[in-house]
């Protein structure tokens, strides 16, 4: 319908340029791209996204929008499907001329849109931590770097109020993002005198759900000594992991769980009573108290019931990387508003040093070279309810290492992009 609707509106932008018109409906509006699954295995994690993308959009547009034009969204579905979101990338630069795109989770989607923006000069803005590694002149990145979400938290697991965990779990589902966060993380245990064998090393595909063996496993391994589990499972394969936790009664008093893709959304569907004590690592929880994230869920909680949104108008949550899209939504409006224009190069130029206040209670800074944010680390346990109290904290926002220096070989890589992505 979307696609029918641009022709439509490009053939009457034509008869009326030959009337001598300008055509209207391009010159009000900026469009931007939403970018997201809401099919698939990853739908679980990235529909609030999109919904969170269309709330700032609507509440920018109420006050004015960017430079007096209203935001136009054009939202496709790449369906969990890697591929599919070059092709889908490549129609919302191409074909819809978007002036910006918000979009992916895993990094695998990032990595296939990767060469797609850079090739058409496109921008995004990716608001999901991950494991580094990258640097584009193209993209920005509002979610965490490993320094500001998984070695803190696994730092607090060894710690004597975390724990003091000897062994360690790392489970994830396979793909890039866990293999080379738990790459960063092993190499970070073995600095702190951690030897191989107290680390086992799981992987599951995309989608699994069978997790009575792996959490078996877990149990048996935790025998050998005060056992911590690190996990990036993302998306749907949650939902079972937990249960099968539950099932098997490993309680946080036993084996703590501390999880980097496991925000308020993917805890929706699941009995949290018998989770409770479990950690996750973000830079933001719903459960944060300030004035900012007051008026914000506020916000989000009268659209999701104003818009009758599945789940969210019953049961309105907020979680890291909607605080992430809302952020990076903003800041790209600062950008252009400063540069004066759409255009790819002024508002990469334009995002150095952009601050924002942000629900987390932070103002956090767009790092002058670094094309990450500088955000705030916090460790918060499950809830009986389903929410997290927060258990730790850092004073201040941290600056992103986008390259990790537990990776050998990362201390000769420059801390800014070339024009030229660095993977």
């Amino acid at each position: 319908m979307q696609r029918r609707f641009t022709l439509k509106a490009l053939t009457a932008g034509v008869a009326l340029a030959s009337l001598g018109a300008a055509p209207a409906f391009a010159a009000d509006t900026i469009k931007v791209g939403i970018l997201h699954s809401l099919s698939g295995t990853m739908a679980i994690s990235e529909t609030a996204l999109k919904d969170m993308a269309l709330m700032t959009i609507d509440e920018i547009n109420a006050k004015g929008g960017v430079m007096g034009k209203k935001l136009e969204p054009v939202v496709v579905d790449p369906a969990s499907n890697w591929p599919l979101f070059a092709e889908k990338t490549k129609q919302l630069l191409g074909q819809d001329k978007v002036a910006v795109i918000f979009g992916c989770w895993t990094s695998v989607s990032r990595k296939s849109v990767l060469p797609v923006v850079e090739e058409m000069n496109g921008l995004l803005f990716y608001p999901v931590q991950y494991e580094g590694e990258e640097l584009s002149k193209n993209v920005f990145y509002t979610g965490a770097a490993p320094n500001q979400q998984a070695i803190p938290a696994v730092e607090y697991l060894m710690s004597k109020e975390g724990g003091g965990a000897k062994r360690f779990v790392l489970l994830g589902t396979d793909y890039v993002y866990p293999r080379t966060t738990n790459k960063i993380l092993r190499a970070f245990l073995k600095s702190k005198g951690v030897k191989d064998a107290d680390i086992d090393e799981k992987y599951t595909p995309f989608g699994h759900s069978d997790y009575q063996t792996i959490v078996a496993d877990i149990k048996k391994f935790s025998q050998g000594g005060k056992t911590a589990v690190i996990s990036t499972i993302n998306g749907d394969s949650n939902v079972p992991f937990y249960k099968e936790l539950g099932n098997a009664g490993l309680k946080a008093k036993d084996v703590p769980v501390v999880a980097f893709s496991v925000g308020e959304e993917e805890l929706r569907g699941v009995d949290t009573k018998p989770l409770v004590g479990h950690l996750a690592a973000w830079n933001y929880f719903m459960s944060v108290k300030n004035p900012a994230n007051t008026a914000w869920i506020k916000t989000w909680s009268d659209y999701a019931k104003a818009r009758k949104l599945p789940g969210q108008a019953d049961k309105p949550l907020t979680n890291d990387p909607m605080e992430a899209t809302y952020i990076g939504i903003h800041m790209w409006k600062q950008a252009v508003e400063k540069a004066k224009s759409t255009d790819t190069d002024k508002v990469i130029a334009a995002m150095a040093g952009q601050t924002f206040k942000a629900p987390d209670g932070f103002t956090v800074k767009m790092d002058e070279k670094n094309h990450h944010l500088h955000k705030p680390v916090l460790i918060g346990e499950i809830k009986a309810d389903g929410q997290f109290s927060v258990v730790w904290k850092t004073k201040e926002p941290i600056r992103a290492q986008p390259w990790s220096p537990f990776i050998e070989g990362n201390d000769k890589k420059k801390d800014e992009p070339d024009g030229k992505s660095k993977v």
